[in-house]
């Protein structure tokens, strides 16, 4: 059965691609059949796994818009086990274009329903607001995983983001769950990142994930050369976080 697991938070910067490429990547390597969708019309996913944006003849928006189906937008990526739905920046005009459309935060939902089988997680990348295109990967979605990075204010919007999905849950996915809140650019050598983690744990209790994605500066550099930091530094600490997340994972669903 196929596990959909969307990464949100309305909040910028607190490493939502970042988590959606290499847990992705890490759930491949784990030998898991792993597609990765780019909902974000800067496409920071789809540079950040290897593919050339330029080169795509369709897109995450062509299939949204009803132009062609699944197979026809899906890429292979250069690791075994992990297929890719692209995006670019047309996909900003979805938007616009479906703001009357009956039907229209279930778009990507019946789109995906075409992969139920084929896949046993889907990772969904959303943008950096509460817009239609990360209502439709929410309502996509089984559990949101939500990044929430280790830095004073963290805390605020995350009960925004939390009445969102409540509103979600109980209007159009009824079957949605919050599969974990994931601290992000963690420095245990400072005490603001430990209060932050200590206010979480309070707060959210097991809600909260037990693996931290450190501060690392490989992290930053993988996208760069278009690789998962799996493939871009195999013996790095952010690599072993983020196949302990999705051990983390696996093991939720056994």
């Amino acid at each position: 059965m196929t596990k959909r697991i969307c990464i949100a938070n309305q909040k910028g910067g607190v490493g939502k691609t970042t988590t959606a490429v290499n847990l992705a990547a890490a759930l491949a390597i784990s030998s898991r059949s792993t597609l990765l969708v780019d909902c974000d019309p800067q496409a920071n996913a789809t540079t950040g796994i290897g593919i050339d944006k330029a080169s795509l003849e369709n897109t995450l928006y062509h299939g949204l818009i009803g132009e062609t189906g699944l197979n026809n937008i899906t890429v292979n990526s250069n690791i075994n086990n992990l297929d890719v739905l692209p995006s670019r920046i047309e996909l900003i005009g979805f938007e616009v274009e479906m703001l009357d459309a009956q039907d229209r935060e279930n778009i990507l939902k019946h789109m995906l329903s075409q992969a139920n089988g084929r896949y046993e997680y889907i990772i969904i990348d959303c943008p950096p607001s509460l817009s239609l295109l990360t209502l439709n990967a929410i309502t996509a979605a089984d559990i949101v995983l939500i990044p929430l990075q280790s830095e004073f204010y963290a805390l605020e919007g995350l009960s925004q983001l939390l009445q969102t999905i409540k509103r979600i849950k109980h209007r159009l996915n009824p079957d949605l769950k919050v599969g974990g809140i994931l601290l992000t650019m963690f420095d245990k050598r400072t005490n603001l990142a430990c209060q932050v983690a200590e206010d979480a744990e309070t707060h959210f209790k097991d809600l909260v994930y037990k693996t931290r994605i450190p501060r690392n500066v490989r992290l930053g550099e993988a996208p760069s050369f278009g690789e998962p930091i799996h493939i871009y530094d195999p013996s790095s600490a952010g690599a072993e976080s983020y196949m302990n997340l999705a051990n983390e994972i696996i093991n939720q669903d056994t």
